[in-house]
């Protein structure tokens, strides 16, 4: 089991977001940041003072996964956080001695049960038709 957690910008959020949906990667924590990294300060004027911006926007995403899962969620997130340009991130991945489901008190592997993207995705339409469904009455 790993600890997968990368550092994107944040414009890139839907299309990894969209990817690791894909890969079969779902349980997912996404956090905003601010980082300082190979990029360049930035100044800007607010109200007419000039500002040194050192740390730049970005959100972190964490996710717990099963061995069979590691690189394609490392490829998934590679793939769609790319721009080619100074800043589009880091992944770090880290070893999980131990991982617990406090629902079901289920532990390591089980705890970490995929649910694929399909799914995710078909309950999401459902709920989207049942608000919608409340709407018109």
């Amino acid at each position: 089991m790993k600890l997968i957690s990368c550092v994107i910008r944040p414009e890139r959020l839907p299309a990894v977001k969209e990817a690791l949906f894909r890969a079969g990667v779902t349980g997912i924590t996404i956090t905003r940041a601010s980082g300082h990294g190979g990029e360049r300060d930035t100044v800007t004027v607010r109200r007419g003072t000039k500002l040194l911006l050192q740390f730049h926007e970005k959100v972190k995403i964490e996710m717990a996964c099963s061995e069979p899962f590691v690189e394609p969620t490392i490829s998934a997130i590679v793939t769609a956080a790319h721009t080619g340009a100074v800043g589009d991130g880091k992944i770090f991945v880290q070893p999980l001695d131990r991982v617990v489901r406090i629902r079901t008190g289920e532990r390591d592997n089980a705890a970490l049960t995929p649910v694929t993207a399909d799914n995710v995705q078909r309950q999401a339409l459902m709920a989207e038709r049942e608000l919608e469904l409340v709407g018109k009455d």
